[in-house]
């Protein structure tokens, strides 16, 4: 991997990541379960959990980079806006920076929706063992 080095990939909100995520974790909450309860609020239809993000973060740092020595040491995520089912998301990371005395290659990342809306940013911090 090098500086500035563009990695993406694209997600899809399906069913079965959302009912597959409950099922994991039980997380129901209203928010997440119930479209009236999320309509109450002013979201448009129940609101996706933000967690399901991080799942799509360890998949690609364990299936998409090239190399498949390597560990997640930290990651930093901010929701900006909802997520809701059969969203489109586009997944963007760039290296952005490079410790090659450690082994560690840290990346800041977004994800867009389908209408260019940033949803998420962050950074990731992985180590190549």
């Amino acid at each position: 991997m090098k500086l500035q080095e563009i990695f993406s990939c694209d997600f899809t909100l399906s069913e079965n990541v959302y009912h597959g995520f409950i099922d994991l974790f039980g997380d129901k909450n209203s928010l997440h379960t119930d479209a009236g309860f999320a309509q109450s609020y002013g979201f448009k239809d129940k609101v996706m959990h933000g967690n399901i993000l991080n799942g799509f973060l360890s998949y690609f740092i364990g299936e998409k980079l090239p190399m498949k020595n390597v560990m997640i040491l930290s990651q930093e995520i901010q929701y900006t806006s909802p997520v809701y089912m059969y969203d489109q998301l586009k997944f963007i990371a760039e290296v952005s920076n490079i410790s090659e005395a450690v082994n560690v290659v840290e990346f800041k990342f977004t994800f867009t929706n389908a209408e260019l809306r940033k949803v998420a940013k962050g950074k990731i911090s992985i180590k190549i063992l």
